[in-house]
């Protein structure tokens, strides 16, 4: 708290001693606590005191009645504290007191400068430590809302994942599917470079190609999802691969639905020899969403296999279910 809220009992009896040191007479140290701001309301009958019969008055009984009047009235005073502290602290001619005051005086000001000081370096202190728990607080807090709103909006993809595997309409559930995608890598933050986006128009049959571009440890990836009634043979792929074989240093990211044939596997295993390539099918990303299991860990751990262990289809979930 800061000392000029309430005079603590140490500085408030160094002031009681230090003001009538720097006053020669009473009616100076009216003048003092006036030029301080201090009101009538406060001094107003020590004034006529003083005049009627001023022997019965001494100076400390004077500026203890004062002080201890400001005190008691907290924050509607704080300003005359500080103002009447403030001229303390910054009191610099000593020549005004009576000679045998002036070491006196000397001292008690050095001492309350000294008190003030220390108080005051506590106060901040004090305020640091306070001002660094609340940016903690304020940190923990605004994690655990972005944690709570990743978990919530998680739970959405999820729900709205499954809804699809009873969805009747393909154009319709493409389109959903696009929404899901661009979802699911956002919520774990991947970069999309290009936003997942069904081609193919309305009324056109069966349309289930859904094209995105993202980003991941520097690396882009093309990324191509696809919802057939059948699984994917070479044919199905080979547009996608000669895609990201034409794209310099990309990679190629394929989802499918239901899944990939024999044949399809060891054509893309062949093409891993020309650039990196990974099968993912829909249900993996289910399992995802299921287990809470980090996408960024998911694909990772499957361009390891593409890379080391020439698989283009790695089921690192496959255990959990």
């Amino acid at each position: 708290m800061d000392i000029t809220f309430h005079y603590p009992p140490d500085l408030m009896g160094l002031l009681i001693e230090v003001i009538p040191a720097l006053c020669k007479s009473k009616r100076d140290v009216l003048l003092f606590f006036q030029g301080a701001g201090v009101g009538t309301q406060f001094t107003g009958d020590l004034s006529r005191q003083l005049k009627v019969s001023p022997d019965e008055v001494k100076k400390h009984q004077m500026v203890r009645t004062v002080l201890t009047r400001l005190n008691e009235k907290g924050e509607a005073t704080l300003r005359e504290r500080r103002e009447l502290l403030r001229r303390v602290v910054e009191f610099e001619d000593f020549s005004m007191c009576w000679d045998n005051d002036r070491h006196k005086a000397k001292a008690l000001v050095a001492d309350i400068r000294q008190l003030v000081n220390v108080k005051d370096s506590f106060t901040r202190m004090h305020q640091e430590r306070e001002a660094e728990r609340k940016k903690h607080s304020e940190k923990v807090e605004a994690e655990a809302k972005l944690r709570r709103q990743r978990e919530q909006e998680l739970e959405e993809i999820r729900s709205t994942l499954f809804s699809l595997f009873g969805a009747s309409d393909p154009w319709k559930r493409g389109k959903a599917l696009e929404g899901v995608l661009n979802r699911l890598f956002k919520a774990h933050n991947v970069l999309v470079r290009e936003a997942f986006t069904l081609r193919g128009d309305e009324g056109q049959g069966v349309i289930e190609q859904v094209d995105g571009v993202v980003e991941l440890d520097g690396e882009v990836y093309l990324v191509e999802a696809k919802w057939w009634d059948h699984r994917l043979g070479p044919g199905d792929v080979a547009q996608h691969l000669v895609r990201v074989f034409t794209r310099g240093q990309a990679r190629g990211i394929f989802i499918a639905y239901p899944g990939y044939t024999e044949a399809a596997l060891s054509s893309c295993k062949e093409s891993l020899q020309r650039a990196v390539f990974i099968l993912c099918e829909l249900e993996e990303f289910v399992r995802l969403l299921d287990s809470k299991t980090d996408l960024k860990d998911f694909i990772k751990t499957k361009i390891r296999a593409a890379i080391v262990d020439k698989m283009p289809l790695l089921r690192p979930l496959a255990s959990s279910t």
